[in-house]
């Protein structure tokens, strides 16, 4: 009996034994996984935050918890679960560039209408002001402040400079956002001058 008690107790202690030396093994091993994965993330991380926020949110949870089995020395669950979010961190790139690509194609396409119809209002209310400003017109200028309007058309056409020297300079979401600041001073001012144009470009 005592003999059999032995050999179960020595069973069980190189049972033990291998265990520890399994999990042992399984650490390095888990450590290069989450390396990889860290540095996938941060290759990445700039464009992603940008482009696709909640796929890179994602992943940094997963991390997040493989550390944490980590921390715990529960290695083997890391050394099964890191192929899958290290998959998910390579995709990142792609994703962000996918998104990028989609989002510069609008932008693009929403400068371009705006470099069709800008200028063609800026002419128009300067047009608009002139007219009024001529002295055999003054009962039709009446109750419009023209001094004003000269000053918002010259803010206006400073700032469709800086939006086309961003434009110029590749900086498309610069652009795009001043040309909406230059429509929305463009519209204001045909309605202070009485003057039924539409100011087209992007909604």
């Amino acid at each position: 009996m005592q003999v059999i008690q032995r050999i179960s107790r020595y069973a069980l202690i190189c049972a033990a034994a291998m265990i520890l030396a399994a999990c042992a093994g399984q650490k390095e091993p888990a450590q290069k996984l989450i390396g990889d994965i860290e540095a996938t993330v941060t290759a990445a991380s700039g464009e992603a935050a940008k482009y696709v926020p909640d796929q890179l949110a994602d992943v940094q949870s997963k991390l997040g918890a493989l550390k944490g089995s980590f921390d715990k020395q529960d290695y083997a669950a890391v050394v099964t679960g890191a192929p899958a979010v290290l998959g998910a961190a390579q995709d990142l790139a792609t994703a962000a560039a996918a998104k990028k690509d989609e989002v510069l194609k609008l932008l693009n396409e929403e400068w371009t209408r705006h470099a069709a119809a800008l200028p063609a209002a800026v002419s128009a209310i300067q047009g608009r002001i002139d007219l009024l400003g001529k002295k055999s017109n003054k009962k039709m200028a009446a109750g419009i402040d023209l001094e004003a309007a000269k000053s918002g058309l010259g803010d206006a056409t400073a700032l469709w400079s800086k939006a086309q020297a961003a434009f110029a300079a590749g900086n498309l979401d610069e652009a795009v956002g001043v040309a909406k600041d230059v429509k929305a001073k463009l519209q204001t001012l045909a309605t202070s001058l009485k003057l039924e144009m539409p100011v087209a470009g992007a909604a």
